[in-house]
């Protein structure tokens, strides 16, 4: 009995490594088609893009990218106190003000990208890759999340710092002090200038 409490120990043990290493590969194959697709839209540096190139730029950047997780993380508790309506607003318009800064600076998506290691475990995922430019090396991990069937980016950390965090600490300080109406406020008239 003991014999066979061990054996399907160790085949269960087995079996959840390769489907996390399945899972890892398949992160890592979605992250660099995804890379290929933006470098081979940027053509060589100094390119000039049209409307629709930066359109299609800046959906191949965020459609990997759970705003509402983000916008979770970075409202805090405010996330959950606010109505329906508000939440959904709020949601809508940090995905418009993200979306636009992501082509900011184009010229980071022509970095090489090295993956340190992919962990996988119960639906969720912690990637953490190099990206090297110019011999100047940063440190750009994300933090994924499974969901029918695809799996999505909840944050991401330059060189150590949260994305979602950063917000949440320029956010909760609007909130202090001007109250979250200040904020949406605010929001609005950022997403409106994108």
């Amino acid at each position: 009995m003991k014999y066979l409490t061990t054996l399907f120990i160790t085949f269960f043990l087995f079996v959840n490594i390769g489907i996390a290493q399945s899972e890892a590969d398949e992160i890592r194959s979605m992250l660099n088609e995804r890379d290929d697709e933006i470098k081979e839209l940027l053509g060589p540096k100094g390119s000039e893009y049209t409307q629709e190139q930066r359109d299609k730029l800046k959906d191949i950047i965020n459609d990997v990218i759970d705003f509402r997780s983000m916008s979770e993380i970075a409202l805090g508790d405010t996330f959950h106190e606010i109505s329906d309506e508000e939440r959904e607003e709020f949601v809508s318009l940090f995905a418009t003000i993200i979306r636009d800064n992501s082509l900011n600076r184009l010229d980071i998506y022509r970095a090489e990208v090295s993956y340190n290691g992919i962990t996988v475990e119960n639906g969720n995922a912690e990637v953490k890759t190099m990206a090297q430019m110019d011999n100047v090396r940063t440190s750009v991990d994300y933090d994924m999340e499974l969901r029918d069937g695809v799996w999505y980016i909840t944050d991401m950390s330059i060189d150590d710092v949260s994305t979602a965090e950063s917000y949440r600490r320029q956010f909760q300080s609007i909130i202090r002090q001007r109250g979250f109406d200040a904020l949406l406020e605010s929001l609005r008239r950022r997403a409106a200038r994108a």
